[in-house]
């Protein structure tokens, strides 16, 4: 009998995912929101697409996921972003089908459990508290030199993150927040830690078996931070193969996983490397995929794309066994921005090293592929330049991510 595999987007993400899975020989449903419905999806994948409301909370998916098993035997449910990951646990409980749960997977979602977790297992995070006690945050607001940031507990990216010079602005953040009277916003869904300055990485892996088989290790032009708040071209590339640097992300990334007692599938990591120090800290970890085109950079640097392997991971059977492509050691980055017009023509851009052109509305946002590492940083402060003059538009900082 076919397997099936049921697939959650609440946003558009994850084509690689569903023709993966369809490539296997697997049966794949896609569950979306109604308004997504005319989004480009890979429709040949899809043997079935059911929608929920706009609004869908989890119980929705949950029904809805329910009602297919009424008349078709499921046998995976995965959720493709960021908020679909906890979503698909609970229709995995509900259904008592094989996954990971819910109370499992909170620690990559809840940044204080993420923390808290990290720090026990001496992967070096920034001081933090939790927002509960008053007397603990003022001894840690003296403990521990400013500027400090609040910041979610269960946002992704820079959303929602507030900086903070004194003590006073503390507080008067977390009073703001209590006054909204809503328990999504209320201070004890957030988390305070100290700011440091520095470099942001990300190191996106591959696992199986509770082991790291492959990682794609990058670091950002500008941490996300900046350009979620100020504004900017985002930028991404892979660090050099040989750096010191990239190995002692390697071994703190192996440390993360191991210690969260990760089996199977794919991570998207981000640390930060203290400009004054030198130091490795944490700065968050999910079992998904990154977003900003990472899995395109990859593709092209490594040869593996994180959605088909995490695909491969999911439909692997005693039969047909998971096996790791052949990588390779090249250099690719990224150069992404919103624009100020709705579909940006970038035709103009010519270079031979441009290998793939984003096509989403009011973004512009090119990927570079070269075997010189020194190529790609030329191209991406060369383009990072142009871009802004050509088509950049800044948008006021969201504090969530609710579209």
């Amino acid at each position: 009998m076919q397997k099936h595999i049921v697939c959650i987007a609440s946003e558009q993400k994850g084509n690689e995912f569903l023709e993966e899975a369809n490539s296997a020989g697997w049966r794949v449903t896609l569950v979306t929101r109604k308004k997504l419905l005319e989004m480009s999806w890979s429709w040949d994948a899809v043997s079935e697409v059911r929608t929920v409301e706009d609004e869908a909370q989890p119980g929705d998916y949950v029904r809805a996921i329910t009602n297919i098993a009424g008349s078709e035997k499921i046998d995976r449910v995965v959720g493709l972003d960021e908020f679909d990951v906890i979503t698909a646990a609970l229709a995995r409980e509900h259904l008592q089908l094989p996954g990971m749960n819910s109370s499992y997977l909170r620690r990559f979602r809840d940044k204080l459990t993420m923390r808290n977790l990290a720090a026990e297992n001496d992967v070096p995070c920034p001081d933090f508290t939790g927002v509960f006690n008053e007397n603990e945050i003022n001894e840690f607001l003296a403990r521990v030199p400013a500027p400090w940031i609040v910041k979610p507990r269960f946002e992704v990216s820079a959303f929602g993150i507030r900086k903070c010079e004194t003590a006073q602005q503390v507080w008067d953040v977390l009073s703001e927040l209590d006054n909204r009277n809503n328990w999504r916003d209320h201070p004890s869904q957030f988390v305070i830690e100290h700011f440091i300055e520095g470099r942001v990485f990300h190191v996106d892996s591959v696992v199986e078996g509770g082991k790291v088989r492959a990682a794609g290790v990058s670091q950002y032009g500008t941490a996300p931070f900046s350009v979620t708040h100020h504004g900017g071209v985002f930028t991404s590339s892979i660090v050099p193969y040989r750096s010191a640097i990239r190995k002692s992300l390697e071994t703190v990334n192996s440390q993360l996983l191991k210690a969260f007692e990760y089996d199977r599938g794919v991570t998207h990591a981000e640390f930060l490397q203290s400009d004054a120090t030198g130091e490795i800290f944490l700065l968050e970890v999910a079992c998904r995929v990154g977003g900003a085109y990472i899995a395109n950079v990859l593709e092209y640097a490594c040869g593996f794309n994180l959605w088909r392997e995490w695909a491969q991971l999911e439909t692997a059977t005693k039969e047909h066994p998971y096996k790791l492509p052949k990588l390779r050691k090249e250099h690719a980055g990224v150069a992404l921005a919103l624009a100020n017009t709705e579909e940006p023509n970038t035709e103009h851009y010519a270079d031979e090293e441009i290998v793939y052109r984003v096509k989403k509305s009011r973004h512009v946002g090119l990927i570079f592929h070269s075997k010189k590492q020194a190529r790609i940083e030329e191209l991406l402060a060369s383009y990072s330049e142009r871009i802004a003059t050509d088509f950049l538009a800044v948008a006021p900082a969201k504090e969530r991510y609710d579209d």
